[in-house]
């Protein structure tokens, strides 16, 4: 088994090296690649991406010059990948590349095709009470519509197993990929097992691009799924 680590980013030149370094400290346990997909920076990311990877022979670039969305780039990624298995890491310091093997030891170990890390089971800071409003909403009407017991559909870090994937035909090109990724999952039938992880929230002064208007979008995305018009 070989596990695919995706990274969208976005403006992130500050911390593009340093987090993927994290991820190569890291022991998976098994074989890894990690696909970096530039989603049009506009700083320095590029440059850093392409000084970083030529010290990393598992690092692979992807680059384009138009922003188009988070949900876009993790789809290139995916696309870009024979791995079977998959994870997705934000370029910014709130998740913990450490806490990755949690994860994806369930689905090495064939417990489950699907794994979350959970924030809310876990240790969560700094999270703004906007931010936690939201998550709290969109995870209780996931549950409602899908007839699940999630704590937390938005977290960043989903482990799932290609023949998932496979039968997802994800067509967002925003944040809303993470409820469309979570409702189409769910709707295919499949349980989401949930683990702690720890994360730490950061501002928007420091670099946090969602907005109100970004979850506005992932419900609209959940209410398509749920009546088969997505």
């Amino acid at each position: 088994m070989k596990l695919c680590i995706i990274v969208p980013v976005y403006n992130e030149g500050g911390n593009i090296s340093k987090i993927l370094q994290l991820l190569n400290n890291v022991n998976f346990g098994i074989p890894y690649e990690i696909i970096v997909v530039n989603d049009g920076s506009t700083d320095n990311t590029l440059s850093e991406l392409l000084k970083t990877s030529k010290r990393m022979k598992n690092v692979k670039v992807i680059s384009y010059r138009q922003n188009k969305g988070k949900g876009y780039a993790i789809r290139i990624g995916l696309k870009n990948s024979n791995s079977d298995l998959f994870v997705i890491q934000d370029a910014d310091f709130e998740y913990f590349p450490k806490e990755i093997p949690k994860l994806i030891k369930h689905i090495i170990n064939d417990e489950s095709k699907v794994v979350y890390g959970s924030r809310f089971k876990g240790d969560a800071e700094k999270i703004s009470f906007t931010n936690l409003l939201g998550n709290k909403v969109l995870t209780f009407m996931t549950n409602l519509m899908f007839m699940s017991n999630l704590s937390d559909m938005e977290t960043c870090y989903k482990a799932v197993h290609r023949s998932v994937l496979k039968k997802l035909n994800l067509k967002s090109n925003g944040f809303e990929i993470e409820g469309e990724i979570t409702a189409k999952i769910l709707k295919n039938g499949y349980r989401i097992k949930e683990v702690p992880i720890k994360y730490i929230a950061r501002t928007k002064e420091a670099g946090k691009k969602i907005k109100i208007f970004d979850g506005v979008k992932t419900l609209a995305v959940l209410i398509k799924i749920r009546l088969g018009f997505l």
